[in-house]
């Protein structure tokens, strides 16, 4: 495929990624009694309310093309506007904040075994025009969501893992933890241009889509 061709694929299942992943903290954050997101009518499914010029658009293409003339692979790294989620405000804030930080990945995980379904789908279907399209639409969704899901998963805030570290520690421990945070996107952006990022998580992806493979038998 070529770049015009590559972004096409990918479009669809990025936006639903970032979309459905940011709108998963607003609404389990309103389930636990914080309405920051929902009264600021950040919780929708429309991508524009969560689109980011910078980490949505411009670093994705940025790393899709370097890669693709450096022909490697790396991992996508993008991000969303954050959604604003104020953990004083939900009625159990420790306990609250796994949850919360927890939407995210498994709405990506739900999203990823819905796109194993089409790819099975259209594989199942008689060849036509439209069977190679989506089965590479499937893909790709497939293998966003997987990298979002491990991404995210990294106890390093502010990313969900580093959250979902802070409410699984004792309160001494998870309170000098969270002083950590100023450094956590600094130290993302070192890992990824230094490749480390890619080096850590291909392994835990690639044997993610094996494990959603193989359960699907694709």
């Amino acid at each position: 495929m070529n770049l015009v061709q590559t972004i096409a694929i990918y479009a669809l299942p990025v936006m639903f990624a970032i979309t459905l992943h940011e709108a998963a903290h607003g609404y389990v954050a309103r389930h636990f009694g914080d309405t920051t997101a929902w009264s600021l009518g950040r919780i929708s499914l429309n991508p524009l309310r969560h689109i980011d010029l910078v980490g949505t658009i411009i670093v994705p293409l940025v790393i899709l093309v370097t890669s693709k003339l450096a022909a490697g692979s790396g991992i996508l790294f993008g991000w969303a506007k954050p959604m604003p989620v104020n953990f004083h405000a939900l009625r159990n804030p420790k306990q609250d904040m796994f949850w919360v930080a927890a939407a995210g990945p498994a709405a990506n995980l739900v999203m990823a075994i819905a796109w194993a379904l089409v790819l099975k789908g259209a594989m199942l279907m008689p060849p036509n025009l439209f069977t190679l399209p989506l089965s590479l639409m499937a893909e790709a969704g497939i293998t966003v969501n997987v990298v979002l899901m491990v991404l995210n998963l990294l106890p390093i805030l502010p990313l969900d893992g580093g959250r979902i570290a802070v409410s699984l520690l004792p309160n001494r421990l998870a309170r000098g933890y969270s002083r950590l945070e100023p450094l956590g996107f600094p130290i993302l952006l070192v890992l990824l241009f230094t490749n480390v990022l890619s080096l850590v998580l291909s392994p835990m992806v690639q044997g993610s889509i094996q494990v959603i493979e193989i359960i699907f038998h694709l």
